[in-house]
């Protein structure tokens, strides 16, 4: 699930263009939806339909719309970079003005196919931008514990543009993310940023979540909730008011109980 994560998402990908590239990891339902991915296809694909985004062969994991530039959702951890690094590579050769953006997690971040990719985008200075999606545990293991070193430090490293960004802010993720693809279209190389944020729920549907105390899982959902933050945001600076975004929830929501309901049947 994406839930807590949501700002990630969508500050990037509202940066982006109809022809930029994505990948996307094992938790990438929310990649593609930002992407511009029909919502109906991909509840059809969850259900094994021909009529899903991937013709039903891949599932939850395996989520992609080549159609959009989607490459794919991915059960290998890591196994997107490379393919991030093709598209750009193709977005620079071909002169498209197109931008590659690459989601990936802490527990990717230690993976060498990372390293590599890393390495040859910078080498190329190709238009890509590396989101690392740090939620703080890789499955159950904390990235605390299993990351050495930092992850911002590492991108420079490597002779990116490396920072670090407030993954609960939609408006930061924005920000940082415009910037990234300023430089990538300048040809002023690729981006890391490394996002920190929080999952409410387990690494899946019904993890119980042994390893995090009930009170970490408390903080996340009642002060770490992208949702709630962005509401605030909104509401507080008059941007929007409460009845607009009362109003989005409801159209949403029916959108989903609809698009569940006819795959159903």
């Amino acid at each position: 699930s994406y839930v807590g994560e949501e700002a990630v998402a969508s500050g990037v990908l509202i940066n982006s263009k109809n022809g930029d590239g994505v990948t996307s990891t094992h938790r990438g339902h929310g990649h593609y939806i930002a992407k511009g991915g029909n919502f109906t296809k991909l509840i059809d694909e969850l259900h094994g339909k021909a009529s899903g985004c991937n013709g039903g062969h891949g599932g939850s994991m395996h989520v992609a719309e080549l159609s959009i530039n989607h490459f794919g959702a991915n059960g290998i951890v890591g196994g997107g970079p490379p393919l991030t690094c093709g598209a750009a590579l193709t977005f620079k050769t071909k002169k498209t003005g197109n931008v590659a953006v690459c989601f990936l997690g802490d527990g990717a971040s230690n993976q060498g196919t990372t390293a590599e990719s890393i390495n040859m985008a910078s080498i190329l200075k190709l238009p890509a931008i590396f989101v690392v999606e740090d939620n703080g545990y890789a499955e159950a293991t904390s990235s605390d514990y299993s990351v050495g070193g930092n992850i911002v430090d590492r991108g420079k490293a490597y002779g990116l543009h490396a920072e670090k960004v407030d993954g609960t802010d939609f408006f930061a993720v924005h920000q940082a993310a415009k910037e990234a693809v300023e430089r990538a279209k300048n040809n002023e190389g690729p981006t890391l940023l490394h996002v920190k944020l929080s999952r409410v729920y387990g690494h899946y549907e019904g993890d119980a979540i042994t390893y995090r105390l009930d009170e970490e899982t408390k903080d996340i959902r009642d002060n770490k909730d992208p949702i709630k933050i962005f509401k605030r945001k909104v509401t507080e600076s008059g941007l929007l008011e409460e009845s607009q975004l009362e109003e989005i929830e409801k159209n949403i929501k029916k959108e989903i109980e609809e698009a569940v309901s006819e795959s159903k049947e």
